[in-house]
């Protein structure tokens, strides 16, 4: 798999400028004619942001699931937030302009005679569809810069909910609804796994990096090591500190990134796998980000009731009964699944399910995939043991083909045992209809769920 010469130098010009500021800067910190280029790092006490700095009624986790993102009434910086937001949108626009300049092969963008709004247009009502991008791209890079969106918000003084309702509204209208439509269809996976993975990985590095500051900016003694573990952490951040601390003053305001792979088809008809990382960021007057001010302090903490501890990931198998149109054979498939379990009474998961399946009658296989994103409510979830009822909707798709592709809904039953905070296991029995195929499927499953963080409480 040969990745574009032009997209590596990209991506090597990005990782060497940040760890090369990131390492001159602790290098410049150990040099004693050149204090005012180090960073400085606070050893008072922090907290996660400064939503557990503020002052809060005690009612203000009575409805926790509130999104405080338009109306930061307990104190969030909601005008540094927008601020942020607005011109890493508007220098997004201006990238993507530019973009679509640039020759097809360089781009990574899929061009055609089409006008540009009628080809974001098609996009849109086309998807979402589930994409065929590299495991780690889907699972590991959106991820990491879904992490990124939500620091935007938590950085800016916002619990832990709101940032993750930032990233998903950032990640999906801006990026997926947004820029990407321009080029491809939207993502299954990128819409739910970007903010929901994202969130895990986000307050993670969030945690960490104040953990490395208060430390005084140190890993393992070293304030090389330091700022080259935070600059993976966050890079878009890190870089704009970088090159604040490079010129003595806040240039940079306010940044942020994505990541994407793409297999295009050259003009000699080969298929060539692009890598693709764009970071956005916003240079000028105004407030700057603290994310990326070139002084940095944090006071006291405290607990969110919601925390990353609600995404769950599932394991298991599957017994497939398949309606006999489909002429393949009743059998066992891995399964797996990402959900946000709300609270011991609800929950919502993403389910996919995909096995090379033998064909009727035949020494031949056939590879059958569903996926669903599925509703779940439980009863009497005060105890360990808790029945509940499904319902979803999804598709079925054969040999990965769109033109093979049946909506269902589905409903079913299911027990739910919570044995740990962290862990659970579950059996449950789906039947899946779909109108415009005439097919009906019966599907039981066994997983082992497992919570982040601090799971249920």
């Amino acid at each position: 798999m040969d990745f574009d010469r032009y997209h590596l130098l990209l991506i090597a010009l990005v990782f060497n400028l940040g760890i090369g500021l990131a390492v001159g800067s602790a290098l410049a910190g150990d040099t004693e004619h050149s204090q005012q280029g180090k960073i400085e790092y606070s050893t008072e006490p922090f907290g996660n942001s400064t939503w557990e700095e503020n002052d809060k009624s005690v009612q203000v986790y009575d409805s926790p699931f509130d999104v405080a993102l338009f109306s930061a009434p307990n104190g969030e910086d909601k005008e540094r937030l927008w601020s942020q937001t607005k011109s890493v949108a508007w220098y997004g626009v201006g990238v993507a302009g530019f973009i679509a300049l640039l020759p097809e092969d360089l781009s990574n963008w899929d061009k055609s005679d089409d006008r540009l709004l009628e080809k974001w247009w098609d996009n849109v009502t086309e998807g979402p569809v589930w994409d065929r991008d590299i495991w780690y791209i889907n699972y590991l890079g959106h991820p990491y810069f879904g992490g990124v969106y939500y620091q935007v918000a938590r950085k800016s003084g916002y619990r832990q909910w709101d940032s993750f309702v930032y990233s998903f509204l950032m990640s999906t209208f801006y990026w997926e609804y947004g820029l990407e439509a321009f080029a491809e269809v939207p993502s299954i996976q990128d819409i739910v796994v970007t903010p929901v993975l994202g969130w895990v990985y986000g307050e993670w590095a969030f945690n960490k990096e104040r953990e490395i500051i208060l430390s005084g900016g140190k890993v393992w003694g070293s304030s090389v090591l330091g700022d080259t573990t935070l600059f993976f952490l966050d890079p878009v951040d890190s870089i704009g500190r970088g090159v604040n601390n490079l010129f003595g003053r806040d240039v940079i305001k306010a940044g942020t990134g994505y990541v994407g792979l793409k297999d295009v088809r050259m003009p000699n008809g080969e298929v060539d796998t692009q890598f693709q990382l764009n970071l956005s960021y916003a240079i000028g007057e105004g407030e700057t980000s603290p994310a990326v001010k070139r002084r940095q302090s944090y006071a006291m903490s405290s607990s969110d009731p919601i925390d990353y501890g609600v995404v769950g990931i599932s394991v298991g198998m599957r017994y497939m009964m398949l309606d006999d149109a489909f002429l393949l054979e009743d059998q066992w498939a891995p399964t797996m699944s990402l959900g946000v379990y709300f609270s011991p009474q609800l929950s919502s998961r993403l389910n996919y399910t995909r096995a090379d399946f033998d064909r009727t009658g035949s020494s031949e296989d056939a590879t059958y995939e569903n996926y669903s994103f599925d509703v779940q409510y439980y009863f009497m979830s005060d105890e360990a043991l808790r029945p509940y009822l499904n319902v979803g909707i999804g598709e079925t798709v054969l040999e990965q083909q769109r033109s093979s592709k049946f909506f269902q809904i589905n409903g079913g039953l299911g027990l739910h045992y919570q044995f740990h905070a962290n862990w659970a296991v579950l059996v449950d029995w789906y039947h899946y209809y779909s109108g415009s195929a005439s097919t009906s499927d019966d599907q039981i499953s066994t997983q082992l769920v497992y919570r982040f963080g601090r799971g249920e409480l």
